[in-house]
C-alpha cells in the first residue's frame, strides 16, 4: 500500500513563512508527480502547486511566493510558503500521481494539514 503523510501545518503571522512536507510510504510505487492543492472555507478545493518532470506550476495567488521542491530520495514533496496573507488559510492536501505494479497509475491524496495565517 502507498500512504502519504503531510506535516508542518500551523498557526503563523501574516508575513510568516511555513513549510509543509508529504512522504509517500510503503513499497512497490513509481511517483510521476506531487502537488499541494488546497481548501479554503466556504471555497472548493484549489490546485497550488504542482512538480512533475522537472517542471513546476503554481497557481497565480501564491506565485512568486510559494516554492514546491521534491526529494525524491525520500519520496517527499515540500512547500515552502512565504509572504504569507490571511486568504492562505486553508487546508492544504499532498497529491501524488503513483504508479504501482498491478494497480496501475492513480492519484492518491493525504490527510490534510490545517494552515492558518492569522495576527
Amino acid at each position: 500500500q502507498v500512504q502519504l503523510v503531510e506535516s508542518g501545518g500551523g498557526l503563523v503571522q501574516p508575513g510568516g513563512s511555513l513549510r509543509l512536507s508529504c512522504a509517500a510510504s510503503g513499497s512497490g510505487f513509481s511517483i510521476y508527480a506531487m502537488g499541494w492543492y488546497r481548501q479554503r472555507p466556504g471555497k472548493p478545493r484549489e490546485l497550488v502547486a504542482t512538480s512533475s518532470g522537472g517542471t513546476t506550476n503554481y497557481a497565480d495567488s501564491v506565485k512568486g511566493r510559494f516554492t514546491i521542491s521534491r526529494d525524491n530520495a525520500k519520496n517527499t514533496v515540500y512547500l515552502q510558503m512565504n509572504s504569507l496573507k490571511p486568504e492562505d488559510t486553508a487546508v492544504y492536501y499532498c497529491n501524488a500521481n503513483i504508479w504501482r505494479l498491478g494497480v496501475g497509475r492513480h492519484d492518491y491524496w493525504g490527510q490534510g494539514t490545517q494552515v492558518t495565517v492569522s495576527s
